[in-house]
């Protein structure tokens, strides 16, 4: 996994060698005790036994407690920089420029489509105003506040009192009245003159602003003319106070307890990203992190938040001890958006993979060379768009190899004909052949160059071939003709439970998972069942497959136990559990193994036609570049030529003896609608016929209709042949 500026945080370890080593820190350091400093600090005061408040003073300075949440953003002698990162650099300053234009613009075309509305509520709000604005003025000219001072005089029987108020506002109405006198001829002697005399642009103004004026006179409060583009999220503000009754209400603690009281590592602050609250947390002894994961539910209860905004990392220092981040809002239930590969530009499969975003909006990324990717979920949360991410990265190389072997058959994985050396879709008869016997061969080759590439790369001189390993540049040399293979299974566990050809391809998937990766052939392997396929020698293999991955990616399970079995043994007691993902995520699962990090990564989305397309430029790049081999190499010409018999074969299924034209017409439609969109029984019937196949009669569910037996289609295919 990266993240971003990862080369600009702040080494507070270095930092902390520079306070206490003199030769470190330069000749004008200053030198700093620092278990003085600690020792001399003043006692933390606790509150009495008994008193339920847990808002408890913090130290000016809080002891270290490990590592620090986040460094802030300053250069290693702790200065700010001068100029914004936003604004440094000509890139940043374009891109800058680029997001104010663009909200800038969005605001413009909000308020541009609503300004009719906007000038109606305006002319209707001045009128009402203006009629307010009169009665201020009235009221004012009137003295009206003083009607209260004259009635309590009068109520009192202080008939001084009254005289004189009542001479006092017979004074005011009278001055006041000729400043209303003076306002009203000024404005019947100034607007026709300014009417008359006034340019266009200053009449319109000047409409303008009184119009404004009066519509604000006249607005209610709560009801405001022009509504704003965008808005600001409000977010419950997370303080100490609130985590201590959070971690004492899940009993984490007791604060009436010295020795039971939860401490802080690190002040509470905002994150870097601004999307949550973290804070660095010391159990009390004994308590430790398994336990704080455990208890989350109740956590999140006592902050007041959804289970997903919480996220618990444990802490390297101290098994007691780790840090809390709480999100403003759940952070998994926003898409990470399109895939970056959608520019259709050549990538680097010695590069890593763009995979999608954690839960702080971080880019993720997957390091595909050397490394073996193992995918599982329940259906449909996401499973095979997760593992075709990948392989559409790695088909943007022109020079990587590429194998695709579907188990499901699924037509997501179809397209990737147009570029994989080798292919296989389903379990079912095609034109291309036995899928299950295109596996085991495919296979078989792999295995035979895995083997043939450790033996020519030990015999390579070391300025070539540096400790015997596959670099960059002999991968991409044809005079080696050694590419980065990269083979991409989804429900592989469909090719554990074919029968006795099983056998031979559970081995050869355990030896190449465990050997193959440091000869430069990656594996990516998805699966929705992770356990108990097959039987006997098969099963056991099928575990040593699943276990022998280095990297781990497991969108939502039906238990903690699954998930287990995909992330690895002790994901679970270490806080990773998969099942615990919402039902409503969909391309949201946990990376392990990937980095020392274990995020919550949403992934790229790449639907049917995002993969089409960037799959037309893979095969364009390949073309270009002369690496288009294997089974793609041939795909134009099967399209264009129109096999009758090789076709009707594939869509009968194995184990049928024969299928009625009916079923035949549909299969065609379905499976290849470029070819056979409009085809009839009696069409394909007339077709196969032509070739010598008979009509016979073909029992489906007890009733007969004619059709075409199995033996008949292959004995017209070896009649072609020999012809």
């Amino acid at each position: 996994m990266t993240s971003p500026n990862e080369d600009d945080r702040f080494d507070w370890h270095a930092a902390e060698n520079d306070l206490t080593n003199p030769t470190a820190a330069g000749p004008d350091a200053e030198v700093v005790d620092l278990d003085d400093a600690r020792a001399r600090r003043a006692p933390r005061p606790h509150p009495a036994a008994g008193d339920t408040h847990f808002d408890m003073p913090l130290d000016e300075t809080p002891q270290r407690g490990g590592m620090l949440v986040d460094p802030p953003p300053t250069a290693p002698n702790g200065r700010r920089p001068i100029i914004p990162a936003g604004w440094s650099g000509w890139q940043n300053i374009k891109h800058s420029v680029r997001q104010a234009a663009e909200l800038a613009g969005y605001r413009a075309g909000f308020h541009a489509v609503r300004s009719p509305w906007y000038a109606t509520q305006a002319a209707f709000w001045a009128t009402v105003g203006a009629f307010r604005l009169t009665g201020r003025q009235l009221r004012w000219w009137w003295v009206a506040e003083q009607t209260g001072l004259r009635q309590a005089a009068a109520d009192a029987n202080d008939p001084a009192m009254w005289h004189k108020l009542h001479r006092e506002v017979k004074a005011t109405r009278a001055w006041r009245g000729v400043v209303l006198l003076a306002e009203a001829v000024t404005l019947a002697v100034a607007a026709p003159i300014a009417w008359a005399t006034a340019p266009w642009w200053a009449l319109t103004a000047g409409a303008g602003l009184a119009v404004a004026y009066l519509a604000h006179v006249g607005r209610p409060d709560d009801r405001p003319i022009i509504t704003p583009a965008t808005v600001a999220g409000r977010f419950r503000r997370v303080n100490p106070d609130i985590i201590l009754r959070a971690y004492y209400a899940a009993g984490l603690g007791n604060p009436d307890k010295a020795h039971q009281r939860v401490e802080f590592g690190s002040t509470m602050a905002r994150d870097p990203s601004g999307t949550g609250s973290q804070v660095s947390i010391d159990l009390p002894y004994g308590k430790t992190f398994d336990d704080a994961v455990k208890a989350r539910g109740s956590i999140a209860s006592g902050l007041d938040v959804a289970v997903s905004q919480v996220f618990i990392t444990r802490d390297p220092s101290s098994h007691r001890r780790h840090t809390l981040w709480v999100a403003d809002r759940d952070p998994l239930a926003q898409g990470a958006g399109r895939t970056p590969l959608l520019r259709c530009k050549p990538t680097d499969i010695w590069q890593p993979a763009p995979f999608g975003l954690d839960e702080r909006g971080n880019k993720v990324a997957v390091d595909l060379m050397w490394n073996s990717v193992l995918i599982g979920a329940q259906p449909r949360q996401g499973k095979t768009f997760a593992a075709r991410s990948l392989a559409l990265y790695a088909a943007l190389d022109p020079y990587v190899k590429l194998t695709v072997l579907d188990g499901g058959g699924k037509p997501d994985w179809r397209k990737f004909a147009l570029v994989a050396d080798r292919y296989a879709f389903g379990l079912a008869m095609t034109r291309d052949g036995d899928p299950a016997e295109i596996v085991l061969d495919a296979l078989r080759e792999i295995k035979a160059d895995v083997q043939d590439r450790y033996e020519r790369l030990s015999r390579l001189p070391v300025d070539v071939c540096p400790e015997g390993k596959l670099t960059r540049e002999i991968a991409r040399d044809p005079k080696y003709n050694m590419p980065v293979r990269a083979v991409f299974l989804d429900e592989f566990q469909e090719y554990f439970d074919l029968g006795d050809i099983s056998k031979e391809i559970a081995s050869l998937l355990v030896y190449l998972v465990k050997v193959a990766p440091a000869a430069g052939v990656m594996f990516v392997d998805a699966t929705q069942r992770p356990s108990g396929v097959g039987g006997g020698q098969v099963a056991t293999q099928f575990i040593s497959f699943r276990d022998n991955h280095q990297v781990r990616f497991s969108l939502r399970t039906g238990s903690w136990n699954v998930s287990d079995l995909v992330l690895g043994a002790g994901a679970n007691s270490e806080g990773y559990d998969s099942s615990t993902l919402l039902p409503s995520y969909k391309g949201v699962g946990i990376l392990r193994g990937a980095s020392d990090a274990t995020p919550t990564v949403r992934t790229y989305l790449a639907d049917a036609d995002d993969a089409e397309k960037i799959l037309i430029a893979a095969r364009k790049l390949r073309e270009a570049a002369g690496t288009l081999s294997g089974m793609a190499a041939g795909e134009d010409v099967a399209r264009e030529i129109r096999d009758v018999l090789a076709d009707v074969r594939s869509v009968i299924e194995r184990g049928e003896t024969g299928a009625q034209w009916e079923e035949i017409a549909a299969r065609l439609a379905a499976r290849l609608p470029e070819a056979y969109a409009d085809v009839t029984a009696e069409s394909i019937s007339a077709q196969v016929r032509a070739f010598g196949v008979r009509s016979v009669d073909v029992k489906r569910s007890g009733k007969a209709l004619k059709g075409a037996k199995a033996d008949d289609i292959d004995a017209a295919i070896t009649r072609r042949k020999a012809a």
